[in-house]
């Protein structure tokens, strides 16, 4: 086992020395080194030289011209259907809190690496997310402009068209 691992170790440093030598111990076991022993007997050991490969990466390929075009194509009208639902049409929403869900239909469906941010009053409202159901918490009672983007990055892809609200909320009379 220990000439094994002998043996193996010295293949693995191959690369770094010139010449192995092959000999037999005082002990009668066979041993192997980069320096003859000196008063005893020793072979070269003459291996097979050791394959090597060269990798070179290949270069990527240039984007055709209709590859670059539905890139084009896909970032500037990604979605044919994208607004906003859930809500009331033509009347107040009541939100005792402030907090509701509206609902977003989006056809295709969302892609990968993108995602939906709420924009409340001309402004990203929340994190984005994947998911088309988005959460508004704690809005202030009155008029509200809300849309949702789609957005690629930091990058926004498309905006839905903005519908307006008016919140309803429980006035508690504070003095």
């Amino acid at each position: 086992m220990r000439q094994s691992l002998a043996f193996v170790l010295l293949l693995l440093a191959l690369p770094a020395v010139a010449q192995i030598y092959k000999y037999t111990d005082a002990n009668g076991n066979t041993a192997y080194s980069n320096q003859p022993p000196n008063g005893t007997k020793a072979e070269p050991v003459d291996l097979p030289p050791l394959n090597s490969v060269d990798t070179v990466a290949p270069p990527p390929a240039p984007p055709s011209a209709s590859q670059n075009q539905s890139q084009t194509q896909q970032n500037t009208a990604a979605y044919q259907v994208l607004e906003l639902t859930d809500l009331p049409q033509g009347e107040a929403l009541r939100a005792n809190n402030g907090t509701f869900t509206v609902g977003v239909a989006i056809q295709p469906r969302l892609q990968a690496g993108h995602l939906l941010q709420l924009i409340v009053d001309g402004t990203p409202y929340g994190q984005p997310t994947n998911v088309p159901r988005l959460q508004a918490v704690d809005l202030d009672r009155g008029e509200h402009s809300l849309a949702v983007q789609v957005l690629q990055g930091a990058q926004s892809i498309q905006q839905s068209q903005t519908t307006t609200l008016t919140v309803q909320r429980v006035h508690v009379g504070k003095p």
